[in-house]
């Protein structure tokens, strides 16, 4: 008998579905689980990120394919900074910032306008 993954695991959401929760009001939530560190002129670490709704109901963004391990879902990581924006970029965010210090959280959110910010 095959389960959706929506009634297997009801906190998660594949890449696809994350991007429709923020477009439909959710927020991002970027936690850090390890802290960053500069390697060269790279910042590494270990990234996780949620979409939130107004409500408080909180969806981890997983790895869409199943691993050899089975079909085992695997929570999405990022490892550098570099792939971290880059995915936030595509979700249609222009102003990108990140915490740095394990358990440091930050939101972001598509109804933010970038009229808030003030060019020089």
């Amino acid at each position: 008998m095959e389960m959706s993954l929506a009634k297997e695991e009801p906190n998660v959401v594949t890449e696809a579905g994350f991007k429709v929760l923020i477009e439909s009001g959710y927020h991002v939530e970027v936690v850090c689980k390890t802290a960053a560190f500069r390697k060269n002129s790279v910042w590494h670490g270990l990234w996780v990120l949620r979409a939130v709704s107004e409500e408080g109901v909180e969806k981890q963004l997983v790895t869409a394919r199943a691993r050899s391990e089975g079909d085992h879902i695997r929570i999405r990581t990022f490892k550098t900074v570099i792939g971290l924006m880059s995915f936030l970029i595509d979700l249609g965010f222009s102003l990108i910032a990140f915490p740095v210090n394990e358990g440091q959280r930050w939101s972001y959110s598509l109804s933010q306008s970038d009229d808030d910010v003030i060019e020089g």
